[in-house]
């Protein structure tokens, strides 16, 4: 334990009262893992923890109190019993209270409802305890995420709880015993009165799991994603020409697991790639679902008031991710790839690509996709122009050959930069301005185009 919570519950003991590691600490600890969180249980109430830690602050009205120790802020709850939760979110009210007992029982889960740790008040010189009155320990050893008593009682309680339980299921790499399953899948309607922010919370959480899909396909099986994400239930008995047996859905959720958790935009992106597949089904094809896709993903993620830099890159992602390479583009189309998707991009459309590949039943690396990552590597290596700001002109030197700030300063900057992308060699200011008169003589830039970089049409069934 970390000289912080130790200090607290010291202090804690030493003024004669109850202190307890409480939730995923005991879990984590129990199992071998190394716990994110630290929070004490005690039976001392908020107005008098701030006594007993003048530097204390008030966190909610539900008992916690932050108090900082060894640098950092830890988590202090008092004992409490939750009285109705008429919103399906938080309860009316709480009692706080003396007995360890009655906070474990109104705890989520089994494997949560556990506590370490002594209670100066008992004579029995006891010591160090775990406190374990719901099998707990049995469950973490089971594998098992089962609810603390009546599992329809514990998600009526709190609608969240449901997609805790897929998110726990992934994390641990758990089942869900059938009876909490069976709860799971008689609530699932609820989960439609969650917050976006608390859907996006959690599911960004389910995703950063090792194998995301242990969860995906519970909320799936239960319903629950149909309440919080309608168009990505739709995915469902959607065929695929890829893996044998596997739908849209399955090959959703391949996708999602086959990218880096290290990337958690592209894990977003992964989940709702084709998204925009069950819309655009006609005549055996998924003609446009890239575009359609990118849509309803952005109108989701902003229901859920997901950052809007991340919205952004999801949506480009999505809509960007059915390109077509082939080893027969010219270094320019490559450029003209790269200024596409966005240099910032690249990396991610490269990892969503790969992902996508995996979950089609390929290697990572299909259809030159390897190639095509290191080629774009040697270009953005080079500094090569991919943006009006690269150019070795601006506005300024154009005005001073006569072309006034407007759309035609803008059309020529971009027929420049244009031709730049197609031979760098011309990224030379004399050598700009020459051809920026030329442009103009001639009416305006070309446009010009190269196969290669257009986006593909995927096949159907």
């Amino acid at each position: 334990m970390p000289d912080g919570p130790r200090s607290i519950m010291t202090a804690l003991w030493g003024a004669g009262h109850a202190a307890y590691l409480v939730g995923g600490c005991v879990r984590d600890l129990l199992s071998g893992r190394a716990p994110a969180d630290w929070d004490v249980g005690t039976d001392v109430r908020p107005d008098q923890l701030l006594g007993l830690f003048p530097a204390a602050r008030y966190e909610n009205r539900y008992g916690t109190v932050g108090v900082e120790a060894d640098g950092s802020v830890h988590e202090v709850t008092t004992f409490r019993a939750d009285g109705v939760y008429r919103d399906h979110r938080r309860p009316d009210a709480v009692a706080f209270t003396d007995r360890l007992e009655a906070d474990l029982a109104r705890r989520d889960f089994t494997i949560n409802a556990m506590a370490l740790g002594r209670d100066p008040r008992r004579d029995d010189g006891a010591g160090i305890e775990l406190v374990d009155l719901h099998g707990g320990s049995d469950d973490l050893a089971a594998g098992l995420i089962r609810a603390v008593g009546d599992p329809a009682i514990r998600f009526t309680e709190d609608a969240l709880r449901l997609l805790r339980a897929a998110r726990f299921a992934a994390q641990l790499g758990f089942t869900v015993e059938p009876d909490t399953k069976a709860a799971m899948a008689a609530c699932a309607a609820l989960a439609a009165r969650l917050s976006g922010e608390r859907v996006h919370a959690e599911m960004g959480r389910l995703l950063a799991a090792p194998r995301p899909s242990t969860g995906l396909r519970l909320l799936e099986e239960t319903g629950v994603l149909a309440a919080i994400a309608p168009d990505l239930a739709f995915q469902r008995g959607i065929p695929q020409a890829k893996i044998p047996g596997d739908d849209l859905w399955a090959h959703t959720c391949r996708t999602v697991d086959a990218v880096p958790a290290g990337l958690p935009r592209v894990r977003w992106a992964a989940l709702l790639h084709d998204i925009g597949k069950p819309a655009s089904f006609a005549d055996g094809h998924f003609v446009g679902h890239e575009a359609v896709g990118a849509e309803l993903a952005e109108a989701w993620l902003e229901a859920l008031h997901a950052p809007r830099a991340d919205i952004e890159r999801i949506a480009r992602l999505i809509r960007q991710h059915m390109f077509a390479y082939a080893p027969s583009w010219s270094d320019a189309a490559v450029r003209r790839f790269i200024r596409r998707v966005g240099p910032d991009a690249i990396d991610d459309l490269i990892a969503l690509r790969a992902g996508d590949n995996v979950g089609s039943g390929q290697s990572a690396g299909h259809d030159g996709l390897d190639e095509l990552a290191r080629r774009c590597r040697d270009q953005l290596a080079a500094r090569v122009a991919l943006e009006r700001g690269d150019l070795a002109v601006d506005g300024d030197d154009l005005a001073r050959i006569g072309i006034p700030p407007g759309p035609l300063m803008g059309r020529v900057l971009d027929g420049l930069l244009d031709r730049v992308i197609a031979d760098p060699m011309l990224n030379d200011r004399a050598r700009l301005l020459e051809l920026a008169r030329e442009i103009v003589r001639q009416g305006g830039p070309d446009t010009r185009t190269e196969p290669g970089p257009a986006a593909g049409v995927e096949p159907g069934p």
